[in-house]
């Protein structure tokens, strides 16, 4: 089966700054996906667990959609989360999605509910059916208490709309079957920073990354080093951000990539209540590390 690739290499999960007054501030998301898109970034993630989706209104999550699609104008794929724990409210979110621009959808699994593996495939199948798009399962059981087993990606693997999974486990020996398995019908992404040689190893795709909000030019550039198969300096280029992707780990995401982008010189504001600033002392680590690679 021949499924659209919607990336290969790097994706950036974008943060959603907020300004002082905590409202969705779109002039600085369009200073940062500018920067993205400069510093060759291969993909833009928005409304992710980066981007506070869970916090954001139904009105400011399409807002944000149509305002980045306006602006990214196809220079990159643009691809959205809208996962829900509700199947009705994640396929009425992707169709609002797509119709103000999404290239490709990313569906976390439901949460809270904690279904089983039969209703994941009901309700994976489900969206799919409702929405003509290129969509990318999100498996994070570390947020969600659900973890998607090789038998419900079986299942998924035919339909057309698809066509990618982000595994968030960190189960390195899982994303090796799942490409053994299934690397013609799914593209895999890790969405941990500190998995990423690893994933690449096995066969993946690439990456949706928290630290390529700061560094989405070195990000790519291992993943482009590594197709070309110039192992060892990827390997090494990576193995400089072990400290960093541990900062940037440090406290619940997006708490850190939000002082980093800070420390940057973009204004991210304050994640949304009941996320909290990252400490001082965190902020310390942080910026020494920036320094040490030469970020700032």
């Amino acid at each position: 089966m021949n499924k659209k690739t919607l990336f290969k290499g790097t994706a950036t999960a974008v943060i959603t700054p907020f300004s002082e007054s905590g409202e969705v501030d779109l002039k600085e998301l369009t200073r940062i996906l500018e920067f993205q898109i400069l510093e060759g970034i291969d993909a833009i993630v928005l409304c992710g667990t980066t981007g506070e989706a869970s916090t954001l209104r139904d009105t400011e999550h399409q807002e944000i959609i149509a305002h980045a699609a306006k602006i990214i104008d196809k220079r990159v794929p643009l691809i959205c989360g809208t996962g829900s724990n509700d199947t009705a409210h994640a396929v009425m979110m992707s169709k609002c999605a797509v119709a103000n621009g999404a290239d490709g959808l990313l569906l976390v699994t439901p949460y809270y509910n904690r279904t089983n593996q039969k209703g994941l495939v009901k309700s994976y199948l489900t969206i799919a059916d409702s929405v003509d798009a290129p969509m990318i399962i999100y498996n994070v059981p570390s947020r969600t208490t659900v973890d998607i087993s090789i038998d419900v990606y079986r299942a998924l693997a035919s339909h057309p709309n698809l066509v990618g999974v982000k595994e968030a486990s960190g189960n390195i020996g899982k994303f090796a079957q799942l490409i053994y398995e299934m690397g013609d019908d799914f593209s895999v992404y890790t969405g941990n920073d500190d998995n990423l040689i690893s994933t690449l190893a096995v066969g993946g795709m690439g990456i949706i990354s928290v630290t390529s909000n700061i560094m989405p030019k070195y990000m790519s550039e291992i993943c482009k080093l590594w197709f070309d198969h110039d192992y060892d300096r990827a390997q090494q280029m990576h193995l400089r951000l072990c400290k960093l992707n541990s900062l940037l780990f440090s406290d619940v995401n997006p708490i850190p990539v939000k002082a980093a982008m800070r420390i940057l010189g973009f204004h991210p504001g304050s994640p949304r209540l009941p996320l909290v600033e990252m400490s001082d002392e965190g902020q310390r680590l942080l910026r020494n590390e920036m320094k040490l690679l030469n970020i700032i």
